[in-house]
C-alpha cells in the first residue's frame, strides 16, 4: 500500500506529472479539485473561506469553525481513498492532512518563473507582464493559505522527500525518475501508518458529523482518536453541549470509546514514563484546572539509533535492523514510526504508564488524547498539530538511553523547537512550580508584602529629611542621592510587581 502526494505550484506541470506517475504505477490519481468539489457539493462555503484566510481582516468565528470543518472533510476524503489502496494525490500539501502518518512520499514540482510565466501566456491568452503578475498573486495567495490552515511555510524543502524543477527536466523523464524511487521501502506505508490513517479517519469523521448536525454545527470543538478512542474538547462556555455532542458523535460507526473534556486551550505533555501518583502529575492537573485546558499526552518510546552500524543491504537492511536491534527492551519491535497501531496495553507498566495517566485525566475531566511516538525530536516534531492552540508544554525526561549530557542537549534542543513551532513556553516538571500557588508562594508573598509596606511607612514618616537629601546643594550629594533613589526605586518595584503577581497567581488571573 502507498500514498504518494504531489505538492504542485501554479503553471510548473505539476499535475501533469502526477497524472503521467499514476498511470506508470498503475495507481488511481486526485486531484484537489475533486475533493473542492466534493466540499462545495456537501455545503462548505470553500470560495469564501479560501478568501477570508487570504484576507485574514475578513476573518470571522463562523468561518474559523468553517476552516476546521473543510479540514476534517478534506482529511476524512484522502483517508478513506488512501485506505482503499493505493493513490497518488496531487494538489497544494495534501500530505500536511495527514500529521502523524509515516512513509508518505512526498513530492514538491516547481518550475522557474520563465517557464511558469510561458505555461501561463499558452493557456489564459495574457501578455508577458500580465501573466508574470497573476503567477506572483497566485503563489502568495496559496502560500498564505497553507501558512493559515497548517501553520507552516510550503516553500520550505523540509516538508517534501524529493523537490522537481520540470523546467530542468523532462515530465516523462521526472515521472520515471519518481517512479523508480516510489520502490523504495521508506515509502512504503507500514502498518502503523495504516492505522494512524484510520484513527486520522475516525476523528474526521466524527467532525464532520458534528459540523453538519444542527445540534452542533455552531460549537468549536477539536476531535482526535487513538485505536478507537474518541476523545472531543469543547470549550468551557459550551459545557451544556457534551449530551448533543455525544449523541451525534455516536452515530459514526468504529468508536470504542467516547470523551467528552471542556478545555479552551490545551497543554501538552511529553514523556517517556507516566505516573498518576508523581507530584509532576498533580502539578499537571492544577494548572490544567485552573486554565480550563486540556491535557493531551505525547509518550515517546525513544531508540538509541546511534548504537547500531549499518547492516548489509543499504536502507532495507537498516529498516529491518531498527526492526530487530534498536527497540528499548520490553518494548514492541519497531514498527514505521507512530505506535498507534499497539493493542490493548494491559498492565501499567508496560505502556509507560500511559493508559492510568489518561484514565486518571478522564475521571478528572480534562483528557485530551494519549499518542506514542518512537523516536527522537524530528518524530516528535513531524507528529505535532500546529493548529491546536497549546498554553503550555511540559517537557519530561526523555532520551534516557543517552547519557545525561547528550540526554540534556537533546531535552534542551526538542524544547526550543517546541516552542518555536508551537509558540507556547516549554518548561521541565520541576518548572511546573511557577505556575502554581503553594507554601513557598504564600511566604514569598507575606515577605513582599510586608517589605513594600515597611519601606511605604518608613517614606512617609520621614517626608521631610527624605526632601533634604534628594535635594542638596554640593555635587557629590547630588549623585550620592541619585544613587539611592535608582537603587530604591528598583526595590520597591520589584517588591510590590512580584507581590501582584503572586496576588494574580494566588486568584486564578495570570
Amino acid at each position: 500500500m502507498q500514498l504518494i502526494c504531489v505538492s504542485r505550484g501554479s503553471f510548473s506541470a505539476g499535475k501533469e506529472l502526477a497524472e503521467k506517475l499514476a498511470k506508470k504505477l498503475g495507481y488511481p490519481s486526485i486531484g484537489r479539485e475533486q475533493l473542492i468539489e466534493e466540499a462545495t457539493r456537501a455545503g462548505i462555503q470553500v470560495g469564501k473561506l479560501e478568501t477570508a484566510m487570504i484576507k485574514p481582516h475578513l476573518f470571522t468565528e463562523r468561518l474559523a469553525r468553517e476552516k476546521d470543518h473543510f479540514r476534517a472533510f478534506m482529511t476524512r476524503a484522502l483517508c478513506e481513498r488512501a485506505l482503499q489502496g493505493d493513490l497518488v494525490y496531487h494538489g497544494r500539501t495534501g500530505h500536511l492532512l495527514l500529521q502523524g502518518v509515516e512513509n508518505i512520499f512526498r513530492v514538491r514540482v516547481i518550475a522557474d518563473m520563465e517557464f511558469r510565466i510561458q505555461s501561463a501566456m499558452r493557456r489564459l491568452n495574457l501578455d508577458w507582464e500580465k501573466s508574470r503578475k497573476y503567477i506572483e498573486s497566485v503563489h502568495e495567495d496559496r502560500a498564505r493559505w497553507v501558512r493559515e490552515l497548517y501553520g507552516v511555510h510550503w516553500d520550505e524543502a523540509v516538508h517534501y522527500d524529493v523537490i522537481v524543477n520540470t523546467s530542468q527536466m523532462n515530465v516523462d523523464n521526472a515521472s520515471s525518475a519518481m517512479c523508480a524511487m516510489a520502490q523504495l521501502p521508506e515509502f512504503q506505508l507500514a502498518p502503523a501508518s495504516r492505522r494512524a490513517l484510520e484513527d486520522l479517519l475516525l476523528a474526521a469523521q466524527v467532525r464532520v458529523a458534528l459540523a453538519q448536525a444542527p445540534a452542533t454545527a455552531q460549537l468549536d470543538v477539536k476531535v482526535r482518536s487513538h485505536q478507537g478512542n474518541v476523545t472531543i474538547t469543547y470549550l468551557p462556555q459550551q459545557r451544556k453541549s457534551p449530551d448533543e455532542i455525544g449523541q451525534v458523535a455516536r452515530t459514526v460507526a468504529g468508536i470504542r470509546q467516547l470523551t467528552c473534556t471542556p478545555a479552551s486551550t490545551n497543554l501538552l505533555w511529553i514523556e517517556e514514563q507516566y505516573s498518576p501518583e508523581s507530584d509532576s502529575f498533580r502539578q499537571v492537573v492544577e494548572i490544567a484546572s485552573k486554565w480550563g485546558s486540556a491535557v493531551e499526552l505525547l509518550r515517546v518510546v525513544s531508540q538509541a539509533e546511534d548504537a547500531a552500524e549499518e547492516p548489509p543491504g543499504g536502507a532495507v537492511g537498516r529498516v529491518e535492523a531498527r526492526a530487530s536491534v534498536l527497540a528499548p527492551p520490553g518494548t514492541p519491535a519497531y514498527n514505521g514510526g507512530i505506535e498507534d497501531d499497539l493493542p490493548d496495553p494491559g498492565p501499567a507498566e508496560e505502556d509507560g504508564g500511559l493508559s492510568a495517566t489518561t484514565m486518571e485525566l478522564t475521571r478528572v475531566g480534562i483528557a485530551g488524547g494519549s499518542r506514542v511516538i518512537r523516536g527522537g525530536q524530528e518524530k516528535i516534531l513531524a507528529a505535532l498539530d500546529r493548529t491546536i492552540p497549546y498554553s503550555l508544554i511540559v517537557v519530561g525526561p526523555l532520551f534516557r538511553a543517552k547519557g545525561h549530557a547528550a540526554q540534556t542537549r537533546m531535552t534542551r534542543e526538542l524544547s526550543s523547537s517546541l516552542e518555536e513551532q508551537l509558540k507556547a513556553p516549554a518548561v521541565s516538571p520541576q518548572d511546573l512550580q511557577q505556575y502554581l500557588f503553594g507554601p513557598r508562594e504564600l511566604i514569598k508573598l507575606a515577605a513582599c508584602l510586608g517589605a513594600s509596606a515597611l519601606l511605604f511607612w518608613l517614606v512617609m514618616a520621614n517626608q521631610e529629611s527624605i526632601l533634604r537629601f534628594l535635594t542638596p546643594e554640593a555635587v557629590p550629594a547630588k549623585v550620592l542621592s541619585a544613587s539611592v533613589l535608582a537603587v530604591f526605586v528598583s526595590l520597591f518595584a520589584y517588591l510590590y510587581g512580584t507581590a501582584s503577581g503572586l496576588l494574580l497567581k494566588l486568584f486564578k488571573f495570570e
